[in-house]
């Protein structure tokens, strides 16, 4: 009997029409570098060389791969949804050193320790397994390839009033993310202008006053345009299936994946972490249970 696939298709399809619908073209330069500073701050650039070879694990409109490819050598652009791939095609279309790949991340087509490195940003929290998810990714990186991941936080650094906050908007997500598109797009809209917008601009103004704003509700969009707010607010409750992991629980399933000298930045969003291989990938043992042979380094 076949295992289950490591892919929620209705998420994939949200994704797809998230992406058609905000293709991040509408997003001003300055913005979409504050916003990949943020998501790279733990990325070693030092030890990547021009001549790279990496994939981008959930690649969506292509907007962190437009900083990432004129860096390296070529880019594997990976992404389920084939709508989303491309919205990146047409994104990346004057990067020649991008290799488009549909497929999801049980199904990747690259060969166990070939990648000098990887990323996956806000995609392995949206997949049934995330702990089988980065042992995929972790099993085609060479030893000592970084691998960067960013996944939605359980709000283990909030206060128990954000949590509860949190519980209670995440009933309207469950209802919202089973309606058609256009009704998510519409109501997602209006949270971003009703909600979004006036939470964020209320921290902004709390953070001019000198006051500590980090737990403010959704203070995270204090700076940003009310562009990146519909994304997200489409993001945010239109996806149907959602997992969140504290600190801890991530470091553990990345270790488990056979990753080692793992850094969490210390900042938001939450949380992104590198980590490296130190091992050569032997075979699988099991869904996401991987057999390492050690490797000297």
């Amino acid at each position: 009997m076949n295992a289950p696939r490591n892919v929620d298709e209705a998420t994939v399809v949200g994704f797809g029409d998230e992406w058609s619908a905000f293709d991040q073209t509408g997003l001003e330069e300055a913005e979409l570098d504050d916003l990949f500073a943020q998501y790279f701050a733990v990325f070693p650039w030092d030890r990547v060389r021009p001549d790279a070879v990496g994939f981008d694990l959930g690649c969506g409109s292509g907007r962190w791969a437009r900083r990432v490819a004129p860096r390296v050598g070529t880019l594997h652009c990976i992404d389920a949804s084939g709508d989303a791939l491309a919205v990146a095609r047409r994104n990346l279309a004057g990067q020649r050193n991008c290799a488009f790949v549909h497929a999801s991340v049980d199904s990747l087509d690259l060969p166990p320790a070939s990648m000098d490195f990887g990323y996956s940003l806000g995609v392995l929290h949206h997949v049934p397994d995330t702990q089988a998810a980065l042992a995929s990714c972790a099993r085609v990186l060479k030893p000592g390839g970084p691998f960067l991941v960013y996944l939605y936080y359980a709000f283990d650094n909030q206060p128990a009033w954000f949590r509860a906050l949190w519980r209670i908007s995440d009933v309207l997500r469950r209802r919202l993310s089973r309606a058609p598109h256009r009704a998510k797009l519409a109501v997602t809209s209006v949270i971003a202008v009703a909600v979004y917008l006036p939470l964020a601009r209320a921290a902004a103004l709390a953070r001019r006053m000198g006051l500590r704003a980090q737990s403010f509700p959704l203070a995270y969009y204090a700076g940003r345009s009310l562009y990146t707010m519909r994304t997200d607010a489409l993001d945010r409750f239109g996806t149907r299936l959602e997992q969140r992991f504290t600190a801890g629980q991530i470091r553990e399933m990345m270790e488990q994946a056979g990753l080692r000298d793992i850094r969490f930045h210390d900042g938001e969003p939450y949380w992104c972490a590198v980590g490296y291989p130190r091992r050569a990938l032997m075979g699988a043992t099991g869904r996401g249970r991987m057999r390492w042979e050690q490797r000297g380094t």
